[in-house]
């Protein structure tokens, strides 16, 4: 379940609200529009996304070609080898 961000639609709001929080909710969910604690105006604010760091997020090839996908890798100007999956060998731009 995702981490929404709320903030007050009308400043100051309450003390739980003037500076924003945070809901833990259900993608099915519908958006806050009132502050649990004060009955204020409130919005969903749009939060940065978690990026991770290093290799974690790049699929590894057993999965690529486990799930019906094919991977392909550049080895040229225009010009890439497959690395696994069904599909042709090699892709040419010529």
């Amino acid at each position: 379940m995702p981490i929404y961000e709320y903030a007050p639609t009308d400043p100051p709001g309450c003390a739980a609200c003037c500076y924003g929080f945070e809901v833990l909710q259900r993608l099915s969910d519908p958006a806050l529009i009132h502050c649990p604690a004060c009955g204020g105006k409130v919005h969903r604010v749009l939060g940065a996304p978690q990026v991770v760091a290093g290799q974690a997020h790049v699929l590894r090839e057993k999965h690529v070609a486990k799930h019906g996908f094919t991977q392909y890798r550049r080895v040229g100007k225009g010009k890439y080898e497959k690395t696994a999956g069904k599909g042709p060998d090699t892709i040419s731009g010529d």
